[in-house]
């Protein structure tokens, strides 16, 4: 089934006809009489309650992502960063062990450093690629192995079914980052990965207007995660910006399309430029991973990297002199955006374990837009003058 047929519309609205889903913009909802309010307090009526508990905007855009993904289920959040806290405090306990990548978003990286050391969970950080390089590192107490395929913002690739291999035969859950991509271009459950986190803010939201995040998995997974953390938590999603998303998800594929296609003109361009040491970009015959982009991913994507002859000033030069291209800290937007790790982003992480990750100073994310190409590199190539 291709993208767009999975995303055949199911009229949420028999009474009036609504071509697209009304926004269902109310905190509670009413019940019939006591018996049903007590009905769907058990769980044996599936209507709704209360909209922090669900809401039909909520629900649709689940049901969409989860049939993107290749999931059972799926639970937005309130955002990216409380769908990877509520995902990871859902299938931890104190005493477990986690195998994280080094190449990990700033926030991350500090969440798995500093907050879970707080409930008694134990994190080694390891560039690994493959299950091999993986494995030597698991112990009997690792419950999760974590990472991100593109790694933000150096763009190195995990081989998704070879961890998910090593993973499985010890029983450990695997969850992917898999922002960068988005369902239209990578999905990791196929390649065997138990749980898929997005930060919707990005590319399926794709118009920079909301904060969101999504949790995709197994029912086994999700149904106790909704119990459990999210509706403790509180950090549901609300219903504009669920209908907002339901909205950005219907043109993904066509945003993705030219964006990657904007980018791999720019990635070529970029890479013989005398200002620029390296350029970071799975599109391109010199990227390291291309083995495993060939095996996983449906596309390059729109993300590009790359590093400044000069260092941590010349970075910050460049963030100074582009025109067209916004200085902003997301992506996946329509319009292009450009940010500066080392003083952005990633400024939180000690600049030795940023190197250690391939965050050099001079290093720039680059999120490519849909305006015309020739007027993206006119502004980089003169900013780079």
């Amino acid at each position: 089934m291709n993208y767009s047929s999975k995303l055949v519309k199911v009229n949420k609205d028999p009474g009036h006809g609504s071509h697209i889903t009304p926004v269902y913009m109310t905190s509670t909802f009413v019940f019939d009489n006591a018996e049903v309010g007590a009905q769907r307090f058990a769980g044996e009526d599936p209507g709704f309650m209360y909209s922090r508990l669900g809401n039909p905007n909520v629900r649709e855009l689940e049901e969409k992502v989860a049939a993107l993904e290749f999931g059972e289920g799926c639970l937005a959040f309130s955002s990216g960063m409380a769908a990877i806290t509520g995902c990871l405090l859902g299938v931890l306990q104190a005493g477990d062990h986690v195998v994280a990548h080094t190449a990990l978003y700033g926030a991350t990286h500090a969440f798995l450093t500093k907050t879970v050391k707080k409930f008694g969970i134990d994190v080694t950080f390891v560039p690994f690629k493959t299950g091999d390089e993986l494995e030597p590192h698991i112990t009997d107490r690792t419950k999760v192995v974590y990472f991100e395929t593109p790694s933000n913002p150096t763009l190195s690739l995990v081989d998704m079914k070879s961890v998910a291999a090593i993973a499985k035969q010890k029983d450990i859950l695997t969850v992917v980052d898999n922002t960068f991509l988005s369902p239209y271009l990578q999905n990791p459950i196929l390649c065997g990965i138990d749980i898929v986190i997005h930060s919707a803010t990005k590319y399926l939201s794709g118009h920079g207007y909301l904060i969101g995040g999504l949790v995709i998995s197994s029912k086994e997974i999700i149904d106790p995660m909704r119990k459990e953390v999210q509706k403790t938590m509180g950090a549901n999603l609300a219903p504009m910006d669920a209908w907002l998303l339901c909205q950005g998800i219907r043109t993904l594929h066509i945003r993705m399309d030219r964006s990657q296609e904007n980018a791999q003109i720019l990635a070529e361009r970029l890479e013989k430029h005398k200002a620029i040491e390296k350029v970071y970009f799975p599109g391109l015959a010199s990227f390291e991973d291309k083995n495993i982009m060939e095996k996983q991913m449906k596309g390059p994507g729109a993300m590009i990297s790359f590093v400044l002859k000069g260092g941590y000033e010349t970075g910050v030069k460049l963030m100074n002199s582009v025109k067209l291209s916004t200085l902003a800290v997301s992506l996946g937007d329509v319009g292009t955006l450009i940010q500066h790790p080392a003083s952005m982003t990633h400024a939180i992480i000690p600049k030795e374990e940023r190197e250690k990750a391939g965050l050099y100073d001079g290093l720039v994310r680059f999120s490519v837009g849909i305006e015309d190409v020739e007027d993206i590199w006119k502004d980089l190539e003169m900013a780079l003058e």
